[in-house]
């Protein structure tokens, strides 16, 4: 019997003893604390796997991104969506209010914001969509980035890039865009705007 094996300290046999003087009861006093803590266990373990194969999708994900403001600079917005081109569905969304800003550091702040939401699902592959050709040749250094208030988003797209196996920026329609861009409304028309202005703004 596995329970034979089981050494448990003096203090604690003493204990069992005095409760369960036969020792039959003593046995199966312990095989059942021992098989609820397992079935506990099993159960937390179980749970924080189902969570993990959740979020880790893996393959090639397509991550579309986009950024405006109503004004330039104005109130400004993000909008994200991933999606599994093998199975033909979103996988996630993101889209939030990022306070006064040109449209230029929303679609940066934008591409941030995707970024970082598709590394939770761990892709081989991500291939980055933006309408913005500005951004997609400065983020694949084709062209200089002037503004000195764009470098550091520059800077953090590279590091957040560097998470990734492999990543593709790609430029496309604004009509190809309609998911992201729709979200970006959606924020500004439904979400509270910050009570703070972002420093890229000045």
């Amino acid at each position: 019997m596995i329970l034979l094996m089981i050494h448990l300290p003096l203090y604690l046999e003493k204990r069992l003893k005095e409760l369960f003087p036969r020792q039959q009861d003593r046995y199966k006093f312990v095989a059942e604390v021992v098989e609820e803590a397992l079935d506990h266990m099993e159960k937390e373990y179980g749970s924080a796997q189902e969570e993990k194969a959740e979020t880790m999708v893996g393959g090639t994900l397509h991550l579309y991104t986009d950024g405006g403001s109503r004004g330039n600079p104005g109130q400004a917005a993000v909008g994200c969506v991933l999606e599994d081109p093998s199975a033909g569905t979103i996988v996630d969304q993101h889209y939030a209010r990022i306070g006064l800003e040109t449209n230029n550091v929303a679609e940066y702040q934008a591409l941030i914001a995707g970024l970082k939401m598709a590394e939770r699902y761990h892709p081989n592959t991500l291939v980055c969509h933006l309408d913005s050709e500005l951004v997609v040749k400065q983020v694949k250094g084709e062209y200089r980035v002037k503004m000195p208030s764009l470098q550091p988003l520059v800077e953090e797209i590279g590091e957040l890039s560097a998470h990734f196996p492999a990543i593709l920026f790609e430029h496309i329609p604004r009509s190809d865009n309609h998911r992201a861009d729709a979200l970006v409304n959606k924020a500004l028309d439904e979400l509270p705007a910050p009570s703070y202005e972002s420093p890229h703004s000045t």
